[in-house]
């Protein structure tokens, strides 16, 4: 496929005299436009997909983001020239999205005045798949490899990561960068600009499969500003003896005799008018854009981790609306299992009216023997003093999923447990017994035991509370999320129609 005409044109010349040591420190010189170039992609990033809706529904890439994107996709071309993209030039690059014409990296894209609403669908992940290998081969990546430790992973700069690093020694040892290393270099960019701007929307005209070496961009659609028209030729001029002798006296800046088909390069170069500034992407339209994005990227991790808890909420939950401990085995030769003491609340202060937020707690006990199982939960002052004397074992904490015990040696209850008096809630019975309370501020101890206080005591426990709280839990980054999404789509498109106003 030929490549005349091809919308995305990159040039660039070689710098003559470049310093045989300076490459060495250019990714330190780099490093701010690194950080700029940073938040630049990610509102490219947001831009990119604004900007597909916007092709898919009318067939238009906005020009305004348009304008920005290219930008981008320049600013990093410079950025890459000047380092170790190519180390063409010493010359520091602007800090700007503008084309400038003295600068020895260039790239222009010839905006498209309709796309196709099909093509939108399937440019960036099917129809560039080819040339993403290329540019695989040419830019580098990692590649994992599959091994018994899993850690093989092999990393490739890629071969313009190479040439250049060729171009670099040479250039150290002789004080001169290869011409035909350079080339070389530049026709493997330029084959990554070209798939860079068809994977980013901003043509449908397919990236050609051919390399093209050298500065020069072999495309015949130069959009540089300045570049006049070419003149018509030698024979078609008029003599010059039949020239009128007024002529001898036109003014200094007077274009050649090639009649009134050559424009003036002076007249290329005038300043642009007034409506053509409203359409510059100025620094604070840019900062704008940059902030809008970042926000929009923040709300994308909100509305993951709002969805994620919500999910998490809803599978941690029983048929009962329960969030339920794993049922273990608690066994013991004393009269009674207590568990240690669980503190609602800051101590000292009333968690009343926190109530909503805790729900109810359940404590769900079966006992492994024929005999019943009493479960009761009281205040841990009011338990502690009944358990004072009475044979009994409390749980302290966890080990490989087996319960840790500390034991207190005593006699059997003086007085039955459904007796007590104590209790805030109790059931006891054959089978399985499941005791709800609703949670409140204070000290709890659970207890659970034979009702006639017979050692031995063999069960199968879980507990677990409703926890309403957790419901409303996932709400708050979902409305964090949504006011970034509000707040980074007015900085957005309040910058994008007075970048792109007229």
């Amino acid at each position: 496929m030929s490549t005349a005409g091809y919308p995305v044109r990159v040039d660039a010349h070689l710098d003559p005299g470049l310093s045989r040591w300076l490459w060495l420190v250019k990714w330190l010189l780099a490093i701010p436009h690194y950080l700029v170039l940073l938040v630049l992609w990610a509102a490219f990033v947001v831009l990119s997909i604004v900007a597909f809706f916007a092709i898919l529904v009318t067939g238009h890439y906005p020009r305004a983001i348009f304008d920005f994107n290219v930008g981008v996709l320049r600013w990093s071309w410079r950025v890459g020239y000047y380092a170790y993209g190519a180390l063409g030039t010493d010359r520091y690059p602007p800090f700007t999205l503008d084309e400038v014409p003295d600068y020895p990296a260039h790239l222009e894209v010839a905006y498209p005045e309709k796309l196709s609403r099909g093509l939108v669908l399937v440019k960036t992940w099917l129809l560039a798949l080819p040339h993403y290998l290329v540019v695989a081969f040419f830019a580098g990546g990692s590649l994992a490899l599959a091994s018994s430790d899993n850690r093989t992973r092999v990393w490739s700069s890629g071969l313009i990561g190479l040439m250049v690093l060729v171009g670099a020694v040479v250039l150290l040892v002789t004080g001169r960068y290869p011409q035909s290393v350079f080339d070389f270099v530049l026709g493997m960019n330029r084959w990554v600009l070209r798939v860079a701007a068809y994977a980013a929307l901003m043509t449908d005209e397919y990236p050609p499969f051919r390399f093209d070496p050298g500065g020069d961009d072999p495309s015949e659609a130069r959009m540089t500003i300045g570049t006049p028209p070419p003149q018509q030729p030698i024979e078609a001029q008029p003599p010059v003896e039949a020239q009128p002798p007024v002529d001898t006296a036109a003014p200094q800046g007077a274009g050649p005799p090639g009649g009134p088909t050559s424009a003036p390069p002076a007249a290329m170069a005038q300043p642009a008018p007034p409506e053509a500034a409203g359409r510059r992407w100025t620094g604070g339209r840019i900062v704008s854009v940059v902030a809008g994005a970042v926000l929009l990227a923040g709300s994308l991790g909100l509305l993951a981790a709002s969805a994620g808890l919500g999910v998490l909420n809803l599978a941690s939950r029983d048929r009962a609306g329960f969030v339920t401990t794993a049922s273990r085995t608690f066994a013991t030769s004393t009269s009674a299992i207590a568990s240690s003491a669980v503190q609602v609340g800051a101590s000292g202060q009333d968690w009343s009216g926190a109530s909503w937020a805790l729900g109810d707690a359940r404590v769900r006990a079966e006992s492994l023997d024929p005999r019943p199982v009493f479960i009761g939960v009281a205040h841990t002052a009011d338990a502690a003093a009944w358990l004072a004397g009475v044979d009994h074992s409390t749980v302290i904490g966890f080990r490989n999923g087996a319960p840790v015990y500390r034991d207190v040696t005593g006699g059997a209850p003086t007085v039955p447990p459904e007796q007590a008096g104590i209790w805030a809630a109790s059931v006891s019975g054959t089978g399985p017994q499941e005791l709800v309370w609703p949670i409140q501020s204070s000290d709890w101890t659970v207890v659970v035991m034979h009702p006639d206080g017979s050692p031995g005591v063999i069960v199968r426990a879980d507990a677990g509370a409703t926890l309403p709280v957790l419901h409303w839990l996932w709400v708050a980054p979902l409305v964090l999320a949504l006011v970034l999404i509000v707040a980074g789509v007015l900085l957005v498109v309040l910058a994008i129609p007075r970048a792109g106003r007229t």
